[in-house]
């Protein structure tokens, strides 16, 4: 979810005329990945119109999206979803000719009753259960770090008995230190890889995660991300191939990272003007 704070920006460009002409292929490129967004950006059009919604995102050429969870994100335009059987969404997303493995969670609706939202995400076809953050201290002590770590190896165990892999997102707690060591480091020692793998934001360069080094330093360890691109010179969030990331080489090193998904997550303007450069990425 995005550095700055997952904005939406409703508006439409010209992008999506230019899109519009564009033939789809029938494997994205890079990595022969389905090009998959995220719908936190568009929270205010799914409060509206869910299945709407998601026909604009597949006629901008997505391929697949990443949920957010009706409990755990209701007051962020989220909660109508819940009057959507698990059939009922898949038949919108299947008619909307996208597919969907993941989706976010809060930590605390998963501390509150974890086993409800597990059944939940395999009655909608989930794979993939990931929440933003473990919630912990702004400034975590060593002890801090260890109790959340814990927590999440136990609800990763717990995830796994259902065939659901538990994932973490790197946002607020994973981004402090302790003693001088980014807590995010510790948590990747610390979290069990048969229990919890890692989904890594892009957008985090801002802060010094560069995402092609962690994908080298920590083999097998991820399974998705959230690409946005960033301009080096603006300090700004920027559309995918209009910025100053080395994507060749984010995404080659995610091959070795187990990358087996990724989502496009900014404005949605910004978002469809990603899809062509995306399209024609090769690595």
């Amino acid at each position: 979810m995005t550095l700055i704070r997952r904005r939406a920006f409703l508006k439409s460009s010209a992008a999506a005329s230019i899109l519009a002409s564009l033939p789809l292929k029938a494997h994205a490129n890079p990595l022969g990945l389905p090009i998959g967004c995220q719908t936190w950006p568009v929270r205010e059009m799914i409060a509206k119109d869910f299945p709407g919604t998601i026909k604009q995102l597949a006629d901008a050429g997505f391929q697949s999206i990443e949920l957010c969870s009706p409990v755990g994100y209701a007051e962020h335009g989220f909660g109508g979803l819940s009057k959507y059987s698990g059939p009922e969404l898949k038949k919108i997303l299947s008619d909307a000719g996208v597919t969907c493995v993941s989706s976010h969670f809060g930590i605390q609706e998963l501390r509150k009753g974890q086993p409800a939202r597990i059944a939940w995400a395999k009655d909608v076809g989930l794979t993939q259960m990931l929440v933003p953050s473990l919630d912990g201290p702004k400034n975590p002590t060593m002890d801090d770090v260890k109790r959340a770590a814990d927590e999440y190896n136990k609800m990763g165990e717990l995830a796994a008995k259902s065939g659901i892999q538990q994932g973490l997102h790197n946002e607020d707690f994973e981004l402090s230190h302790v003693n001088g060591k980014r807590t995010y480091d510790l948590l990747l020692e610390l979290l069990d890889p048969k229990l919890v793998q890692f989904q890594f934001q892009v957008s985090t360069i801002s802060d010094g995660y560069d995402a092609a080094e962690y994908f080298t330093k920590y083999p097998g360890r991820f399974i998705s991300m959230h690409v946005q691109g960033w301009s080096a010179q603006t300090k700004k969030i920027m559309p995918v191939g209009q910025d100053t990331l080395d994507w060749k080489k984010i995404f080659s090193t995610a091959k070795t990272a187990g990358i087996k998904n990724y989502f496009v997550e900014m404005n949605l303007d910004f978002m469809k003007a990603s899809v062509p450069y995306l399209r024609g990425l090769q690595v």
